[in-house]
């Protein structure tokens, strides 16, 4: 009987460490690969192992409190292992609700071309041109409020309004041609650092401004929704 406890607390102790390890893996999946030490695959690889990890953790841990040794520091494995499954666990269902394209535009007929961006992306996995008609029925089916912004402004004023937007963003500004209403830009992603361009569009429509704006990964067949969600808030913050 003696020599049970200490095997039951044993199993306490090993929840900690699994579920522990568990999170590190975790937190150093996007910031590892955002400084450039290993590959987004490598990092995305991490957070798998985050999860079996958190989850043998919190396996254990349930052993342990079932065995009602160590409770304490059962309790407190099994809050870790969870914390380390939640995170990329909510990360893959919202990409499987979302359709596995990466380059969003207010326009789909015609998107606005990047020019200054194109040379940053030869090494991209995505490339620059547009994917067609089967692109545009995804992206309208998922994300039909993405629509081009109308302002009353005549369109130098429109441009200097959707600069001043862009750089509110913290997008790195790459190209700003008043003349052809035109503004280039990248934005890094916080965590895993992936580089996603946008090119904004402004052309005159009526007596005023018709705004069209467009974001592309440049890595990833998905984005779970990140180049919609950007669009979006750019148009807020030109309203």
């Amino acid at each position: 009987m003696t020599e049970a406890r200490p095997a039951r607390g044993a199993i306490a102790v090993g929840a900690v460490l699994v579920s522990t390890a568990a999170v590190v893996l975790l937190l150093v999946a996007g910031p590892g690969t955002r400084m450039g030490l290993w590959n987004f695959r490598v990092g995305f690889q991490l957070l798998r192992w985050a999860v079996y990890g958190g989850a043998a953790g919190a396996v254990l841990a349930l052993v342990a409190l079932v065995a009602g040794s160590r409770r304490g520091l059962a309790a407190v494995a099994l809050v870790i292992g969870l914390a380390a499954v939640l995170p990329p666990w909510q990360l893959q269902r919202s990409a499987r609700s979302k359709p596995p394209i990466h380059d969003i535009s207010t326009d789909t007929d015609d998107p606005p071309p990047f020019v200054a961006v194109a040379p940053l992306r030869r090494d991209a996995s995505n490339p620059v041109g547009y994917g067609g008609p089967e692109i545009a029925a995804q992206q309208k089916k998922a994300y039909p409020d993405i629509k081009p912004a109308i302002l009353s402004l005549p369109p130098a004023r429109a441009f200097e309004r959707a600069l001043e937007a862009a750089k509110a963003q913290g997008w790195e500004i790459v190209a700003s041609v008043p003349a052809e209403g035109r503004i280039e830009a990248t934005d890094t992603t916080r965590w895993f650092g992936f580089k996603d361009d946008v090119v904004v569009r402004v052309r005159p429509e009526g007596a005023g401004s018709r705004v069209d704006v467009r974001s592309v990964s440049r890595v990833g067949r998905g984005d779970v929704g990140a180049n919609a969600r950007r669009i979006r808030e750019f148009l807020e913050a030109l309203r």
